[in-house]
C-alpha cells in the first residue's frame, strides 16, 4: 500500500508508573483506549490511543531527572493537535496537572504545555485555519 501522507503513528516513553501516564492521556485524550496491556509488573507496557495513532508506554521502576533546558541534547516536547485546547487544558488543570508554559492565544492557532508526573511536556495545538503558513506564524493576539 503507497500512501504519500506522513503521520507519526506512535511514540515509545519509559516511565516509572504506568498507571499514572494511562490516566495523564486519558485525562488529556478520553477518546482513547488500552488497545494492548502485557499484564503487571516491571516490565509491563501498554498501547494507549485510537484506531490511527498510539502511545506505547514501558514501565521500568525507575526516575530519569527531567529539566526543561532546551539547551541539551533530547526530545524538549511532543505536540499534538486537538479540536479544543482549552476543553483539553480545563481537564487536565482540573485533575491538578501544570502548565509548563502560558497558553498562547494567536490569531491562527492556541497552545498550551503541560507537564505529566514523569516531567515529560507536551504541547496541545488547535488551528483556526487550514493554511500552513498561517498556522505557524506567531501572531499573538493576548
Amino acid at each position: 500500500m503507497k500512501n504519500n501522507n506522513v503521520y507519526l503513528e506512535h511514540i515509545n516513553i519509559t516511565v516509572e508508573d504506568i498507571d499514572k501516564s494511562i490516566t495523564f492521556f486519558k485525562t488529556a485524550f478520553p477518546e482513547f483506549r488500552v488497545r494492548v496491556d502485557n499484564g503487571e509488573g516491571k516490565d509491563r507496557w501498554v498501547h494507549l490511543g485510537n484506531d490511527n495513532t498510539y502511545i506505547a508506554i514501558q514501565q521500568n521502576g525507575k526516575t530519569l531527572k527531567r529539566t526543561k533546558d532546551y539547551s541539551r541534547s533530547g526530545i524538549n516536547h511532543l505536540g499534538f493537535v486537538v479540536a479544543d485546547v482549552k476543553e483539553l487544558a480545563n481537564r487536565l488543570l482540573k485533575a491538578g496537572y501544570e502548565r509548563s508554559y502560558p497558553f498562547s492565544k494567536e490569531k491562527f492557532r492556541s497552545r498550551d504545555y503541560f507537564i505529566d508526573n514523569e516531567g515529560y511536556e507536551y504541547e496541545f495545538v488547535q488551528y483556526f485555519s487550514d493554511n500552513i503558513g498561517e498556522r505557524n506564524f506567531n501572531d499573538s493576539i493576548d
